[in-house]
């Protein structure tokens, strides 16, 4: 075993990380009890001055680190090894590639494709990763995550720097986000502000979620009725400015226009006749967001066939959605907040009728 001091030269990755995050990426046999001791005695150095475990390191700085200790013998812990990809999955996960750079990956993920493995799932995005490394010294990351019938874009990135920028700007809702979507009949107010907190529905083990006024987190979406089919459906776009789960599907069937195919929260009222696919029809149609060395990623995901194909059977024009809705719109008025807070108190009644005729029919 090494007794001389070691150096190491922090490297662009590792910009802006925790000193003892770095410690678990380069040297993870040093446990984290050893890199305090180091800083309380003085001999864990950042360019000469002591350092403790919790500070930030900057590319170009230089980490003293003290002779490596002895590792106590252990059982050794079983490796994760991940099955091989076959071919047809690694050309699959390919061909969903949309977008890629240096520090990004963007794909166009279809429907019915989970984005992470779960309960009783097992064909998911973060199983495909291995297929994407491409020249790159690792597999990229997920940095945020669309619903298993949500189809459109889905950034990966291809460092664990990338993986950091991309994550800040994400929480701090820097990132921009626009989906299209089909829903049941013709919101009242065509460009509107769904103010309205959501929250985990009892009983169903946070599967499911709804809107909770006392105890819901703040929940915020934009929205804007692009074309109609009369009163049967109408296209629109969704701007989340929060992030919550399954937000767009609450919100959107909290105001009475569930969207097509989303018997989750629409019930029996979610779907069309005239053979509209039952899919759901929630697409995330683009994304723009700050690129981790300079410039923007704003990347257009195509539709999936099935919302397609229902585009095309309802007359609807592709060309009236190709707006810059990502930039700020003027703020509502008052008298669109109030149709809004009627049209969702409207829906609340009717969901409230439905639940009494229910328990009418169970006695």
């Amino acid at each position: 075993m090494s007794t001389d001091v070691r150096q190491f030269v922090v490297a662009a990755d590792d910009d802006g990380i925790r000193l003892d995050r770095w410690f678990k990426r380069h040297l993870p046999d040093t446990s984290f009890n050893i890199v305090s001791r180091w800083a309380r005695t003085g001999q864990l150095r950042v360019d000469g001055a002591r350092a403790d475990p919790s500070d930030r390191v900057a590319t170009g700085q230089m980490i003293r680190v003290p002779p490596a200790e002895p590792v106590k013998a252990s059982a050794a812990k079983p490796k994760s090894n991940r099955p091989p990809l076959s071919d047809d999955q690694i050309a699959f996960a390919r061909e969903m590639v949309i977008h890629k750079d240096s520090q990004a990956i963007v794909l166009n993920k279809p429907p019915g494709l989970a984005t992470q493995g779960g309960t009783k799932t097992f064909e998911h995005v973060d199983g495909l990763l291995d297929a994407l490394q491409f020249e790159a010294e690792g597999r990229p990351k997920l940095v945020h995550r669309l619903d298993k019938d949500t189809s459109g874009a889905l950034l990966l990135a291809r460092t664990s720097r990338a993986a950091a920028f991309f994550s800040k700007h994400f929480s701090g809702r820097s990132a921009k986000k626009l989906y299209w979507a089909l829903v049941m009949g013709v919101p009242e107010i065509e460009d509107g502000l769904i103010e309205l907190p959501i929250g985990k529905q009892p009983g169903t083990g946070g599967e499911k979620m709804q809107v909770d006024m006392k105890e819901g987190a703040p929940s915020r979406t934009r929205y804007r009725v692009i074309e109609q089919a009369g009163n049967r459906t109408a296209w629109v776009e969704l701007q989340p400015l929060t992030g919550r789960t399954h937000q767009l599907r609450v919100h959107m069937a909290a105001i009475g226009h569930p969207i097509v195919g989303d018997g989750k929260y629409g019930l029996q009222e979610a779907f069309l006749s005239g053979g509209i696919s039952r899919k759901m029809h929630l697409h995330a149609r683009r994304i723009r967001i700050d690129h981790p060395d300079e410039g923007k990623i704003d990347v257009t995901a195509e539709l999936p066939k099935h919302f397609a194909e229902s585009m095309h059977t309802l007359g609807f024009d592709l060309a009236l959605g190709n707006t810059d809705a990502l930039d700020d719109r003027p703020p509502l008025s008052r008298e669109q907040k109030k149709g809004l807070a009627r049209a969702h108190a409207k829906s609340v009644r009717k969901e409230r009728r439905g639940e009494r005729r229910g328990r009418g029919q169970k006695d």
